[in-house]
């Protein structure tokens, strides 16, 4: 199942991976690895993962304090946010409507 980042998860992304490039060296390469295998185990089985709140899903990645938060829309995988896990919760909710 093909996915789509809403706009605003794409550009946080953006910004966690610059974020582990100041860190360490290579460390940024590690972050998109994990992220992208997440996503994919998303993709092999969207349900797999719980409800997170409402009829959003939450998929944690490894080794990083991030998860991928998305819905299972009938035609893709609709990721709405690569949250930190520790960072202003519920910050995400306001893309719900936005779409």
């Amino acid at each position: 199942m093909r996915f789509e980042f809403h706009p605003d998860a794409l550009e946080e992304y953006g910004r966690a991976a610059s974020h582990y490039t100041q860190q360490q060296e290579g460390l940024q390469h590690r972050f998109i690895e994990q992220v992208e295998l997440t996503i994919r185990r998303i993709q092999n089985d969207p349900e797999r993962y719980r409800f997170f709140e409402e009829d959003i899903r939450r998929s944690l990645t490894p080794f990083f304090p991030y998860a991928v938060l998305y819905t299972i829309e009938p035609e893709y995988i609709h990721i709405i946010a690569i949250a930190h896990c520790a960072r202003r919760p519920g910050y995400w909710k306001e893309r719900l409507t936005d779409d």
